[in-house]
């Protein structure tokens, strides 16, 4: 919202040393946003005066046309002899008045204005048009032409007010007041502690059966409507300078005069309105909604299919408006056109001011992607009461300036409502802010927004018409709080109860996130929403649960509408990324969390948590039951060399092993025992994919997978070759581990190694048969380590191989001998022998 400093003025009695500067820290310190002050014609100077063309000589030997002018321009010159200009402007003829810039001037921007030759004329100054001047868009881009009454020599930049401060405001959702200049004003008022002179306090006649036939069917969507009727305007009337100079500081451009007033009383008193040509309007005027399938062509030329749940403006033809965004161009009011039979143009026009729903007019808007200045307001709140203001100060406009008579018939259809009370402790804002205001004060600054207070300790407050965002004790507290200054406010630190520490799922996201980075892993938190494609780039089967998602109502992409079911779309993407701006090689992790959908029969309806008080258990269990489900999980994604080459060695590229060996690592930090398997599922290579498992409740669970990603899978993301990748359900681990990482034994007796080689089938996983092994030694086995796989034909046999495994015994107690850790391997091998059919190799 642009906000004048002189029309400002006109409604609050400001010092006049005060600046515009000022007035900004003022208004931010009561919460409103003011992002700039703009100051129109800080570096204008004259002399800049009124002039009338005497004279207009075409010179025709140049490829464009140019005129050579004489213009008078009084005494300004200080000769009061024509002053020769060369101009190339075409828009205006001998006996027109216009801007006259005489040298010794400077224009905005810096530009000097002197005397020079060109042409073959010598050039004393400059027709100015609008753009010259800084004025903004006056709709004609050419040579400024002035009403045929202005005074000759007058001073320009006072006349069309040149020199002035500008207010840009940010106005938030919640403050359509301030969408005029009435509603900053008010707040200007308070913020200085002076009297307003509210703009809508204006007489206003009664309402009587005369007026122009209104019909509203849908009282929901129109609750007041207000129709006022002028005959008689002169056709060729045009918008006087001061009114097209404060359309045009606002950020309007000036059409015509029926249409300027109406935006100008916007301006001011912040209620849209619309001018019907009275001749072209059919029958009773009506508000409905829409019927499936209607057409209307708006103001700016197309043809809209609407909604049945468009609010419309009808007459007995059928829509002639889009209520509260757009009029319809079968009723717009017509320029003044010169005919010989004299002007031609609107004569009779009926004014519109009606008070519209703000979920109604938003969604139209959003619908048939038009938005409006009007549908700007009424879809943040516009005073229901100022309507009626509205539609006579139009009135009263259009007959000051148009020469237009006012019909005594008034029309308004009023839907009944009660003002909006609320009940506030007299002390809730002093407990919201934690400062002592004190009755008076909270009284006296609702007073001054325009609330009446009643009672004592709870105090009753009615909340202005024009403030619907004042709906419970909070914003009242706000209203205090804001007004006495929110840098008034003492910083003080939350007191936080002793004895809270993190919960056991945020130990363990943490342990397994500093696991991660000490392992060489770099955190890249990417944003949670995907597109189902993915599940096709990742090779995911068309039943597989991954691809049942939670959508969004109203997702920031349209590409990527659902919430995350896998760590892996972001980070495979993240990788890609860097690897495309030179990084290779790359180890990324995540943890966070993922969502599916619940079944039908769990689903629950969200609601409102109070925010007067602390939820109860039972109120969040109900909300969390709406939820989708969250699991956490951590996945990790490597690609190009796990180990720099170097002077110290080869190095190597990154394997499926690493991603393996970072799944085992959150294992430990878990405190569960993590079982590896071969696999096959998804984006994996199915020859080089494990399947990570836990023991649960006797049963084992696949709780993620690991290794080298499908070739398909990167050609589809355009990921480096093979890349490998982990992801991992840390709730899964959290809740089978113990919690809490064991510190190795450390014994004082000596270890006994026995290394043992078995010969078992192919097929078979080392996993199985170290297992077996584990289970079988017993309680003196330390550690078992895989340390060779070998494969000879000739030497084993087709389809066998070799595992060869170092175990460690030890006891805590004593000193083990030869023949207790012979024992103890011997069982180990007999138990694989009888699971797997391992054998010892000779």
């Amino acid at each position: 919202m642009r906000v004048p400093l002189s029309w400002l003025r006109e409604y609050v009695d400001l010092p006049a040393t005060e600046t515009g500067r000022d007035v900004q820290e003022k208004l931010v310190s009561a919460g409103l946003e003011v992002e700039t002050v703009e100051q129109l014609g800080a570096d204008l100077k004259g002399p800049l005066v009124v002039g009338q063309v005497l004279t207009i000589e075409e010179l025709t030997e140049f490829k464009k046309p140019i005129r050579f002018c004489t213009v008078d321009v009084g005494q300004a010159n200080g000769t009061g002899e024509p002053q020769e200009i060369v101009c190339g402007a075409r828009n205006f003829a001998v006996g027109d008045k216009v801007v006259v810039v005489l040298p010794g001037a400077t224009l905005p921007g810096g530009f000097s204005i002197a005397a020079r030759k060109t042409y073959g004329k010598t050039s004393h100054g400059m027709i100015c048009s609008g753009d010259e001047l800084g004025m903004g868009d006056d709709g004609t881009h050419g040579i400024i032409v002035l009403p045929p009454e202005t005074e000759v020599g007058k001073d320009a930049i006072e006349l069309l007010e040149l020199v002035d401060e500008v207010l840009d405001i940010a106005v938030t959702a919640n403050r359509g007041d301030c969408l005029s200049i009435r509603g900053v004003a008010r707040e200007t008022a308070i913020a200085y502690g002076l009297p307003l002179r509210d703009p809508a306090l204006i007489d206003v006649p009664a309402p009587n059966a005369y007026g122009y036939p209104v019909q509203v069917t849908d009282p929901f969507g129109c609750d007041r409507f207000t129709a006022r009727t002028v005959t008689g305007l002169r056709p060729e009337a045009r918008s006087p300078i001061w009114l097209q100079r404060r359309l045009q500081k606002v950020g309007m451009r000036p059409i015509s005069l029926a249409v300027d007033i109406t935006n100008y009383v916007m301006m001011e008193l912040g209620q849209p309105l619309h001018a019907y040509d009275r001749s072209l309007v059919q029958g009773t005027i009506g508000v409905r909604r829409a019927a499936e399938g209607e057409k209307l062509v708006t103001l700016d030329g197309v043809e809209r299919k609407l909604h049945a749940e468009d609010l419309v403006i009808t007459d007995d033809r059928g829509p002639i408006g889009l209520a509260g965004v757009m009029g319809g161009a079968n009723t717009e009011i017509a320029d003044h056109e010169v005919t010989e039979n004299g002007v031609n143009g609107t004569t009779d026009v009926v004014i519109e001011a009606a008070h519209f729903d703000a979920v109604a007019i938003a969604r139209t808007s959003r619908r048939h992607k038009l938005l409006s200045e009007a549908s700007r307001r009424f879809e943040r709140g516009v005073d229901p009461q100022a309507a009626a203001a509205a539609a006579q100060r139009t009135v009263d406009l259009l007959v000051l300036l148009a020469g237009g008579t006012a019909e005594a018939g008034v029309t308004e259809v009023i839907a009944p409502s009660a003002p909006h009370t609320l009940t506030v402790p007299a002390d809730h804002p002093d407990k919201v802010a934690g400062v002592d205001y004190g009755r008076e004060t909270v009284v006296r600054r609702l007073q001054e927004v325009g609330c009446d207070v009643y009672g004592q300790d709870e105090l009753i407050v009615t909340v202005p018409s024009w403030r619907p965002d004042l709906v419970d004790p909070n914003d009242i507290a706000e209203e205090v709080i804001r007004l006495e200054g929110y840098e008034n406010l003492p910083s003080t630190l939350p007191k936080l109860p002793s004895g809270r520490g993190l919960t056991h799922r945020q130990r363990l996201h943490r342990r397994a996130g500093r696991t991660l980075a000490g392992a060489g892993y770099v955190e890249a938190p990417t944003y949670p929403f995907v597109s189902e494609q993915i599940f096709d780039q990742l090779g995911l089967e068309s039943d597989d649960p991954a691809r049942r998602v939670v959508k969004l109502v109203n997702p920031l992409s349209d590409e990527e509408p659902a919430l995350r079911t896998t760590l892996l779309p972001g980070l495979l993407g993240a990788l890609r990324r860097n690897d495309g701006r030179g990084s290779h090689d790359l180890a990324l992790f995540e943890t966070g969390l993922v969502f599916h959908p619940r079944q039908e029969q769990e689903r629950a309806v969200a609601t409102h948590l109070p925010v007067d008080r602390r939820p109860t258990d039972e109120e969040i269990a109900a909300l969390n039951a709406a939820l989708p489900e969250q699991p956490r999980h951590v996945a990790v994604v490597l690609s190009g060399a796990r180990e720099q080459a170097g002077w110290w060695g080869q190095g190597r590229p990154a394997g499926w092993a690493d991603v393996v060996e970072a799944a085992r690592a959150v294992a430990r930090e878990a405190g569960a025992e993590l079982i590896v398997r071969k696999g096959q599922y998804g984006p994996w290579h199915p020859g080089r994919c494990a399947e990570l498992v836990i023991a649960a409740d006797g049963t084992d669970r696949v709780v993620g997978h690991a290794g080298e990603l499908h070739p398909r899978v990167l050609k589809a993301l355009g990921l480096p070759e093979r890349t490998c990748a982990m992801e991992l359900n840390l709730d899964a681990l959290e809740a089978v581990g113990d919690g809490t990482p064991q510190a190795p034994r450390i014994s004082t007796f000596p270890v006994a190694t026995q290394d043992v080689a078995l010969v078992v089938d192919k097929p078979v996983p080392s996993g199985e048969v170290e297992a077996a092994l584990r289970e079988g030694a017993g309680e003196l086995l330390e550690s078992i380590r895989l340390f060779d796989v070998y494969e000879n034909a000739e030497q084993l046999g087709d389809g066998k191989k070799s595992l060869a495994y170092a175990l460690r015994f030890r006891a805590g107690d004593r000193t083990l001998t030869v023949d207790e850790a012979s024992a103890a391997r011997d069982a180990a091998v007999a138990l694989a022998g009888e699971r797997t059919g391992a054998v010892l190799r000779g």
